[in-house]
């Protein structure tokens, strides 16, 4: 009998301590009504990118409503590579959550696997679309449109009429920010020239930073990043050639960047176009918490809703007096902005 009681006791033991990803295990509080975690691509939450964002969103959701990181409140897996994503929503899965977030487009396949095979279990995917899934949010941002604000600063700002962008992954999300980019550099002064690089990649700073440092040898004096963390590197090519007295700009994404591009003596970071992950990730855990879960629609932010916006960190007063004019043609429908 000591024998059982003893085999009992040490399985439910080894069932509280199921560890997910980098999240550390511990309790929520008593009288939990919901719980969430999310799944990040290759970037970490602190990829200051739109991983970040939405974990900072998370934990904010978990901290309003007392729940506790760990099972059965709020919590995290990490990826380090895409034959992660499947496995590490299955732990979540696993560990109960009963919110669980993809969190972008390349996690697509998996959230759709992972939906069919748990029905009762609520999935979301950031920057794609899933059909046909009664338990699926989709959540698309209107990226376009903040980048064509981008686009505008970039315009107002260049001396040499020469500007560049570079994206990390080229894909149908990547691309809303290129030619929304382009119409915004466009609508100020169709004879500016816009380089477009690709770096293959979403966490390979030293190429963020060679492609970077190129477009500035080829006096492109403002750089839009879509790279995620291989964007860190285009802040660190800016500074680099600041520091030897050029003046040359970074615009960020995903949050607000200013802090990146600061160096001694000065800050690269002109603007940033920003897409509030963290918003839709707090909205649709406090609607799934209150059994109004969207699952089956498409949720989409843009400028109008403050889902998407330009922060302005080093513009001129005349460039933030143009963005902010654009912007109101935007939201008016005056200006539409093609995401392709």
């Amino acid at each position: 009998m000591k024998k059982r009681v003893l085999a009992v006791l040490a399985a439910t033991m080894m069932a509280g301590a199921i560890l997910v990803g980098c999240g550390n295990s511990s309790s929520s509080s008593k009288g939990t009504k919901h719980s969430a975690a999310l799944v990040t691509d290759g970037g970490g939450i602190d990829d200051k990118s739109f991983n970040q964002s939405a974990w900072e969103g998370l934990e904010s959701w978990g901290k309003s409503h007392n729940l506790q990181k760990g099972i059965n409140g709020y919590n995290y897996a990490q990826s380090t590579d895409d034959s992660d994503f499947l496995p590490n929503i299955n732990k979540l899965v696993k560990a109960k959550y009963a919110t669980i977030f993809g969190i972008g487009y390349k996690l697509d396949n998996a959230i759709t696997k992972a939906s069919k095979a748990n029905p009762d279990v609520n999935f979301a995917i950031i920057d794609s679309v899933v059909s046909n899934r009664k338990n699926v949010a989709s959540v698309t941002f209107k990226t376009e449109q903040s980048s064509f604000l981008a686009g505008v600063a970039a315009a107002k700002t260049t001396k040499t009429n020469k500007v560049g962008f570079i994206g990390g992954i080229q894909s149908d999300v990547i691309t809303t920010f290129q030619k929304g980019f382009e119409q915004g550099v466009k609508a100020v002064n169709p004879n500016i020239k816009v380089d477009v690089k690709y770096a293959g990649s979403f966490t390979k700073a030293d190429v963020g930073q060679s492609l970077a440092t190129a477009m500035y040898n080829n006096n492109e004096d403002v750089v839009y990043q879509a790279a995620g963390g291989t964007g860190a590197g285009v802040f660190t090519a800016a500074k680099n050639v600041a520091k030897n007295g050029k003046k040359v700009w970074v615009i960020g994404v995903d949050q607000d960047q200013k802090a990146d591009g600061k160096y001694k003596g000065g800050n690269v970071t002109l603007a940033s176009a920003i897409k509030k992950v963290g918003t839709a990730v707090k909205d649709l855990s406090n609607d799934a918490m209150k059994n109004k879960f969207p699952g089956g629609k498409t949720v989409t932010y843009d400028l109008k809703s403050n889902g998407v916006g330009l922060v302005n960190d080093n513009m001129s007063a005349s460039a933030w007096k143009a963005v902010q004019s654009y912007q109101e043609k935007i939201e008016n429908g005056t200006i539409e902005v093609s995401a392709k």
